[in-house]
């Protein structure tokens, strides 16, 4: 006798897990994420990305389109974000005279930081650009990261630690090259034990765990089952080869957010946490930074000499944001050094809530926190009603908000452009969803 609930079922997921025809602009995220090797070979990642989302914005860009279908107040806030930025950034080169590198390299770093993430998240409100395809274009991704570390592995030990190099269309680029460059798994000491680690497609071994832990997440929502568990391994291993501590304790955090929406025992041990830690504490009078503080030191010992270093940065924007509180400085003009001299990085290259005050003072911290809290608040309703794409942006906004304490945004932007793309896919949906609702309604009236 033939089993035809199990045909049903088995045409049913094969026709979810086929993307059907692709819109043009569909066509071009698609395949732009899907070769982000051969983007990175190339060193063309910093140019082709903002770009992209640009272009696009102002395809789709008319004012009935404007009217009719109104923006998210998130996107907004960012355009906003944007504004002000471009404003403190011509009071800091009005102050050195406009010359052109320097001028150039700012307004280049704008272009793919705050704007570029302006444009991804407004995108899907004025072309055809669902989230099964940019989660099916992630999962490829994902994938690659497999090959592309399986290679880096083979030849660190075959052949030992290999020299990066500078691809030819990274030194067309305007501003610092080192973040262009392609560069190869490296052995460093983690906890004392050296331990492979590398950046792959990104600038930094940190971003490699911020962009890891976000695609994980995003690949969680592929609907074809072999291709989602591929994503999910390449995810997982370039979080975990990435020695990103930060990005390894907000991994299962963002777990535990979703699943505080998706279940009223998980509510329920958070706040029964919350209280034994609170006994815990008052039972030993203890504070609660003493509780935390043995941990903290274990996670700062893994690698005690970046903790330090990253410290001591830091410690020099805020003092140097002091000097200008309200407006900034508006561009990254100053270094600071030590260790002799041998060490010298640029003021607010650490933490991205540092480097918003030390750039564009007090103001551009207002906006850059509007922006932050519309975004995640955007998702917080529809998290609560039980969209599950919505409780997964929502978590991994927060840990994002939490790892901008040590990565600045607008360094890594450029890198995690597609979580963007994805988050105003959701917003879209959201959208579309709500305007079918009320046609019902009004129908039915």
């Amino acid at each position: 006798m033939i089993d035809f609930s199990s045909i049903t079922k088995t045409t049913y997921h094969q026709s979810e897990s086929k993307l059907g025809a692709l819109s043009f602009a569909e066509k071009l995220i698609y395949w732009t994420i899907i070769l982000t090797p051969l983007w990175w070979l190339l060193g063309a990642q910093t140019i082709v990305y903002p770009v992209v989302s640009v272009l696009l914005l102002f395809a789709g860009l008319n004012l009935d389109k404007l009217i009719k279908k109104s923006l998210p107040i998130c996107n907004w806030t960012w355009l906003a974000m944007t504004l002000v930025a471009l404003w403190t950034n011509i009071l800091g080169l009005e102050q050195i005279g406009f010359y052109t590198v320097k001028t150039s390299a700012t307004l280049f770093t704008l272009f793919k930081g705050y704007f570029m993430i302006f444009a991804c998240m407004t995108v899907p409100f004025w072309h055809s650009i669902r989230v099964k395809v940019i989660t099916r274009a992630v999962s490829w991704m994902a994938v690659s990261f497999i090959v592309a570390l399986t290679i880096q592995l083979l030849i660190l030990v075959a052949i030992g630690p290999h020299e990066p190099f500078l691809p030819p269309i990274a030194r067309l680029i305007p501003g610092e090259k080192v973040s262009m460059m392609v560069k190869f798994a490296i052995i460093q000491p983690f906890f004392g034990i050296p331990l492979p680690r590398t950046d792959l497609y990104t600038a930094d071994p940190p971003i490699l765990g911020v962009s890891a832990l976000l695609c994980c997440f995003i690949c969680w929502g592929e609907s074809n089952k072999r291709l989602r568990n591929f994503g999910l391994a390449g995810s997982l291993l370039a979080l975990i080869i990435s020695q990103s501590r930060l990005a390894w304790a907000c991994f299962p955090l963002v777990f535990v957010i979703i699943a505080c929406f998706r279940s009223g025992l998980a509510r329920q041990g958070s706040l029964w946490l919350a209280s034994f830690t609170s006994l815990f504490c008052a039972v030993l009078g203890l504070a609660l930074q003493d509780v935390i503080k043995a941990p903290l030191a274990t996670f700062n010992s893994a690698r005690a000499d970046s903790s330090k270093d990253r410290e001591y940065v830091v410690n020099a924007t805020m003092e140097a944001w002091r000097e200008s509180p309200w407006v900034g400085w508006g561009i990254m003009d100053r270094t600071v050094t030590w260790g002799n001299g041998a060490f010298e990085l640029p003021l607010g290259t650490f933490s991205s809530y540092a480097q918003v005050l030390y750039l564009h003072g007090l103001v551009g911290f207002v906006f850059f926190a509007i922006a932050l809290i519309s975004t995640v608040c955007s998702f917080w309703e529809p998290s609560l009603r039980g969209n599950r794409n919505c409780q997964k942006a929502f978590a991994c906004l927060i840990a994002l908000y939490i790892l901008c304490q040590a990565t600045n945004l607008t360094w890594m932007a450029i890198y995690i452009w597609f979580f963007f793309l994805w988050l105003g896919s959701i917003l879209a949906d959201i959208q579309q969803q709500r305007r079918k609702v009320m046609t019902w309604e009004q129908l039915s009236l």
